[in-house]
């Protein structure tokens, strides 16, 4: 395919989805503009008919995946009340992201230093209202007699930390799928929590 005829056909998702590829390959200050030009078979200028900037195109990753891992366990929670079940579900969708977009948990866990303030910050608040929400539900089962751990806030950073390594190692060709994934590290939480389910 010549330049000219990719330049036609370039989009501004392309451009996004090769800074993403490119960005957990290689990280945010490892990747220059004209490395995602080059992929895209495009010059560098002509980037600018789909973005301001390279770090407008973090800041795009970044609010869309933090904003995603929120709606995900609004989604999977609401309605629960028990804590169990409310855990369970939580980390149900937590631990399936990380295997299902995992160049995206790549960028947000290492890149998210390197945005501008005050985005950064913003960031920053809406992933501790995830981490305060998780540590609440064990809270909350600690309170309630449903779980044994003496530290709800170790034990929510354990399940993130874990949850978190899938991006690192899972690969879609590998023996088991992310369901199966997501389902086992759910298993592995609620013995965190000092509870087993059948």
């Amino acid at each position: 395919m010549t330049s000219a005829a990719t330049r036609d056909t370039v989009t501004s998702r392309a451009v996004l989805d090769t800074a993403l590829t490119l960005f957990a390959e290689r990280g945010y200050h490892g990747t220059a503009l004209s490395q995602i030009a080059d992929t895209l078979e495009v010059r560098t200028p002509s980037l600018y008919n789909h973005m301001r900037s390279k770090q407008e195109l973090l800041q795009t990753i970044v609010a869309d995946t933090v904003r995603g891992v929120l709606n995900d366990f609004r989604t999977a929670t609401e309605g629960r009340t028990d804590p169990v079940d409310r855990l369970y579900h939580a980390v149900l969708v937590y631990a399936r992201r990380h295997a299902t977009h995992r160049r995206e948990a790549i960028v947000v866990n290492r890149d998210t230093s390197s945005l501008d303030e005050p985005f950064r910050s913003q960031m920053q608040a809406l992933r501790r209202e995830h981490e305060h929400a998780l540590r609440a539900i064990i809270s909350d089962g600690v309170a309630a007699g449903r779980f044994t751990v003496d530290s709800p806030a170790l034990a929510s950073f354990a399940i993130r930390e874990m949850c978190v390594s899938i991006a690192r190692w899972y690969h879609d060709d590998g023996p088991i799928g992310p369901d199966q994934v997501a389902r086992e590290y759910t298993e592995f939480a609620l013995n965190i929590v000092g509870l087993g389910r059948s």
